[in-house]
């Protein structure tokens, strides 16, 4: 949404007038609650919000707009507070932010950030902007977290079979799902944090983002590749020529180039054409045949594909004792892969003696879209509030309804505690033991990571 103000819920609208009076300053902070799928957390996201939310100032027209909007919606407006955030701060939010440094794996139920308002007559401000909040932190920290998660199960299988686990790594997890997720904004943060583990993205609008946000001059890297269409318009009678052309067309110095071969009949295509017709062809060239099987079992099947290769091409047994293709041939199973299939076909990999090497994974849905904000029960809770006498007051809910969404009291801090990062509250602690550091106050940014330094964080 182009006005800050209409970025919330309706419900926000009202918010102005339900505080007590004597409220100055709300303090509110953000985490993951502990939750079933993951007991760590890829931090990610403040910064876009940040630069693209923040960073542009509330209008007179935004104003004027966003009145005329709640009246017809049937909600109050404050008027009165708003203009005081254009007169008096120039548009921009009187809001301080302190957050972990982004990139940082953490532990689910600690605080990733906490934000409160810094001018004493508008203590609605702070958990007005939750809803627009919520969402840029939930989605890429989620992505990153999954992608995260696979990277820990390919590593695992690379360690075991693998002379070479930590070179191989970068590229083994590909981002396709740029097309299967709700809009541009979702490919580009999500595709972003996908980049934030992995290197291989078909996910253009990522490779934007990254640059936008974090300063990355190439932040992922991809191959030519073919599709359906571009194989299928040959015929199947033309199907050696399709794929013979693509030889062809992309030959070069240790050049991929990959080719979806399941058009008609995947197992025939690759004993009968790769293997067969255009063997000598692969063999002769510089580069890499990455062949793409697209349908059926999605352990199976690429399993069948990298035998049927290693039957044509053969290859060498390396040090650890398995498996490894001719290196002018290799596999890349995209479809059907999520955390669990992967770690079932990394699996069946190790059992039949192949490296890991032999085989790339992509993932689209279940990458970028097959997630929510209850993934890892993400949520913004006030924790206090300051007084007209500068006296601040623990603020939390305890439902007995639901232990699980108790949330916690006080201004929060995070510390390292017995190497392990811990939740506490500010008041409890020295202050300059607390990880959370301004990022921004009042419009202005106060620490920009860079791209590079928050994969650090997150591959450390």
């Amino acid at each position: 949404m182009p006005n800050l103000i209409l970025a919330t819920d309706s419900y926000k609208q009202s918010h102005f007038l339900q505080y007590p009076p004597e409220a100055r300053v709300i303090s509110a902070y953000a985490e993951a609650r502990r939750n079933e799928f993951s007991d760590h957390v890829v931090f990610l996201g403040l910064q876009p919000y940040l630069i693209d939310y923040l960073s542009k100032p509330v209008t007179a027209a935004d104003i004027d707009e966003a009145e005329a909007v709640c009246a017809a919606h049937g909600v109050p407006f404050n008027r009165q507070g708003w203009t005081a955030v254009l007169t008096d701060h120039g548009g921009y939010l009187p809001l301080e932010f302190k957050a972990l440094p982004e990139g940082m794996v953490v532990p689910a139920g600690v605080p990733l950030l906490q934000v409160e308002n810094t001018d004493e007559r508008m203590p609605w401000l702070t958990t007005f902007i939750e809803t627009a909040l919520l969402r840029a932190l939930w989605y890429p920290t989620t992505v990153a977290t999954v992608s995260w998660m696979c990277k820990a199960v390919i590593r695992a299988g690379l360690e075991k079979t693998s002379d070479d686990p930590e070179g191989q790594l970068p590229f083994k997890l590909h981002d396709f799902g740029a097309r299967g997720v709700s809009s541009g904004e979702s490919a580009a943060l999500g595709g972003m944090a996908h980049l934030v583990n992995f290197m291989g993205t078909d996910t253009m609008e990522a490779l934007m983002a990254a640059r936008r946000y974090y300063g990355a001059d190439m932040a992922g890297f991809s191959i030519p590749a073919a599709e359906h269409s571009t194989m299928t318009s040959w015929g199947r009678a033309r199907e050696a020529a399709a794929y013979e052309n693509m030889l062809d067309t992309f030959e070069g110095e240790g050049r991929l180039v990959a080719v979806v071969s399941d058009s008609y009949d995947l197992d025939a295509a690759v004993r009968g054409i790769w293997g067969g017709t255009l063997k000598d062809k692969v063999l002769s060239r510089k580069g890499t045949l990455v062949v793409r099987p697209d349908s059926g079992d999605p352990i199976e099947t690429p399993l069948r594909t990298v035998k049927s290769l290693w039957e044509a091409f053969g290859g060498t047994v390396n040090g650890k004792g398995y498996k490894v293709l001719d290196p002018h041939v290799r596999v890349i199973q995209g479809d059907g892969m999520t955390l669990q299939s992967i770690e079932k076909l990394v699996d069946r990999m190790v059992e039949e003696g192949f490296s890991i090497d032999n085989i790339a994974f992509g993932m689209g849905g279940g990458l970028l879209q097959r997630i929510n904000r209850d993934t890892m029960r993400f949520a913004l809770k006030a924790d206090a509030l300051k007084d007209a006498d500068g006296i601040w007051r623990d603020v939390a809910k305890k439902p007995a309804t639901d232990p699980g969404k108790a949330s916690k009291a006080g201004r929060q801090a995070v510390i390292l505690e017995g190497g392990t990062l811990t939740a506490a509250r500010l008041d409890d602690i020295d202050p300059a033991k607390d990880l959370l550091k301004p990022v921004w106050r009042n419009g202005e940014l106060l620490i920009r990571h860079s791209f590079d330094e928050v994969r650090a964080r997150a591959n450390g």
